[in-house]
């Protein structure tokens, strides 16, 4: 199963953790007022249920002093075509926990944040007598960095750049997808588990820049590289153009 976490644990519960610090320079920057969100999400398609649960709270206690809360539960079941050509189901949750502190002084924002992600996966295989047999495969760790910079440039142009650094480590294959390859069998293949190494690097760098035009317009164009210790390069290429319809 392919998911936009950072990290895949299989066998066991798993814990991640990321801490960074984000500094964010803007004109005469204000923090944002407080709020109260529910959310709920549902999705039936493909053989999966995925279902997202969360609650956020802000509270800003000081016009340059503010506090965020939030609590997300992420829970997949069914299975994919992978899994279900080895005869084999998903079941996972994932809890997260998010705590954010900012503080605003001149024309800086300063802000802290912390998460905290358990997760639990597994992948079971199914014997003659019909009994699961669940198989431990490993455990990953993954670490994220980013700073971020932002500057009015001019009164009409805005400029920020973005560096992210990601480590892994442990077990970063997918339990759920086997490569095939010939062999002396009644089907003429036979099936095994990934093989991937158990480090991995990447680092990526944007450029983002944001121009509003005299027509109450504005333009944006980011450009973005992305490198890994797997041999992996990527460049994403992207422009906006936002126009208001009416007042």
């Amino acid at each position: 199963m392919m998911r936009t976490s950072a990290t895949r644990i299989v066998g066991r519960g798993a814990v991640i953790f990321t801490a960074f610090l984000l500094v964010r320079a803007t004109c005469a920057d204000v923090l944002p007022d407080d709020r109260a969100d529910i959310f709920y999400s549902k999705y039936s398609g493909g053989g999966m249920d995925i279902t997202g649960e969360s609650a956020l709270v802000r509270k800003k206690f000081t016009e340059n002093f503010a506090v965020e809360a939030s609590y997300f539960v992420d829970k997949v079941s069914g299975a994919s075509i992978d899994v279900l050509s080895q005869a084999s189901q998903i079941k996972d949750e994932r809890k997260q926990k998010s705590a954010t502190v900012e503080y605003a002084h001149d024309k800086t924002t300063y802000t802290a944040s912390i998460i905290n992600s358990v997760e639990r996966d597994y992948k079971s295989d199914t014997g003659t007598a019909f009994v699961p047999v669940v198989a431990w495969l490993g455990h990953a760790e993954s670490r994220s960095y980013d700073v971020d910079l932002s500057q009015i440039l001019t009164k009409n142009f805005i400029g920020g750049v973005n560096f992210n650094v990601i480590t892994d480590q442990g077990y970063l294959a997918n339990p759920y997808r086997s490569i095939r390859f010939r062999a002396a069998t009644p089907t003429g293949y036979s099936l095994a588990s990934q093989t991937y190494p158990d480090t991995r690097t990447s680092t990526a760098v944007q450029l983002e820049g944001k121009y509003y035009l005299p027509y109450r317009a504005a333009i944006t164009g980011s450009y973005r590289y992305f490198r890994d210790t797997w041999d992996i390069v990527g460049t994403t290429y992207e422009l906006d153009y936002t126009h208001p319809i009416s007042n």
